[in-house]
């Protein structure tokens, strides 16, 4: 029976969302199934049938374009009805090596739909490079900063810490099993986190020589066995290469989210405010990558088939609080359209 709900969940979910591996995307979807307000719990059931898609709504986010650099955020008028909240906090978890397809309705990621259909999904979200490290520079600094491999490279470029600082605002990175302090290798394994392997090609901000070079900043850099969901305004969270689904499969990455997440969600900084992005690095070849935004003020069951992009993910944050924008994320719309309370909630 589970089984049988799971795929029907997929069929209807998939339909609903018009996810294509190429292609124009359908329409904005935006409203909910029902309102949206209280934290999930630990271990939430896989949704039973695929929430409804809502009525279509203004505002498209233009294709990213190549570039480097920072720049003042282009002009254009919001919608009246969307505005971003002024976040307490916002964790940032990084996943690995899965397209749309393989989560959306998939019984091996029985949390992840209960997520979904509490919070709301990008549907026509993609990575913007492969391999996997590119993505992850996207992510931090607005640009891929020329790299089309997952070596070790040493980059000096602006990036999202920068901006955060500058602003009187503070960061950190957790990444699961890194040595400390400062660790600059390309592999490890175990340490305090447990059995498990760190890989530097999925964590961003030792690449950037304004952080590796500083003892003071590198140090935010720390394993999972600090974690403390309100230690910074801004948390980057990078699982390790099986936990992030890289190296096993979808339900050994289910399982650790649903053990994981709890701690955000069950924190009174992520209650107070805060939001929760869940993404991919990649799919395979062009198709969308499943991006979940987990708020109180995301109406549950919420789909938008907005395009959107990694940058436009940085975007979002760097709207959020007034920061300048970041290379290619000044050439994106950012993901407004989730932050919509239906009338009288």
């Amino acid at each position: 029976m589970a089984v049988a709900m799971a795929t029907l969940l997929a069929t209807s979910l998939l339909a609903a969302c018009g996810a294509t591996t190429s292609g124009t995307p359908a329409a904005v979807g935006t409203g909910p199934a029902s309102p949206a307000g209280t934290a999930l719990p630990a271990s939430p059931s896989p949704a039973g049938a695929a929430p409804a898609m809502p009525s279509a709504a203004g505002g498209v986010a233009p294709s990213s374009v190549a570039g480097g650099g920072s720049s003042a955020r282009p002009g254009g008028a919001a919608s009246p009805a969307a505005a971003i909240p002024s976040f307490s906090h916002v964790y940032l978890i990084v996943m690995e090596n899965r397209g749309l397809a393989a989560i959306a309705g998939n019984p091996e990621a029985p949390y992840l739909n209960g997520l979904m259909a509490r919070y709301g999904l990008a549907t026509q979200y993609r990575g913007v490079a492969h391999p996997s490290e590119p993505n992850y520079l996207a992510l931090f600094s607005g640009s891929t900063q020329g790299v089309t491999d997952d070596g070790v490279h040493e980059i000096s470029a602006p990036t999202i810490a920068d901006q955060l600082e500058a602003a009187g605002r503070t960061w950190r990175v957790f990444a699961e099993n890194v040595p400390l302090p400062c660790f600059q290798g390309a592999v490890a394994t175990g340490g305090p986190d447990g059995q498990g392997t760190y890989a530097r090609k999925h964590e961003p901000a030792i690449s950037f020589r304004g952080i590796a070079d500083d003892p003071a900043r590198c140090a935010r850099i720390t394993d999972f066995s600090h974690f403390d969901p309100a230690a910074a305004d801004f948390e980057l969270i990078i699982p390790n290469m099986c936990n992030d689904m890289h190296d096993c499969s979808t339900a050994a990455g289910d399982r650790f989210l649903a053990s994981f997440v709890p701690r955000i969600l069950g924190s009174a900084a992520w209650r107070q405010g805060g939001v929760l992005f869940i993404t991919w690095d990649e799919g395979s070849g062009s198709e969308p990558v499943a991006t979940l935004v987990i708020s109180p003020d995301v109406p549950a069951g919420f789909r938008s088939a907005v395009p959107h992009d990694h940058y436009s993910l940085l975007r979002t944050i760097e709207d959020a609080w007034g920061l300048p924008c970041l290379a290619n994320a000044c050439r994106v719309a950012d993901m407004r359209e989730f932050f919509r309370r239906p009338p009288g909630s």
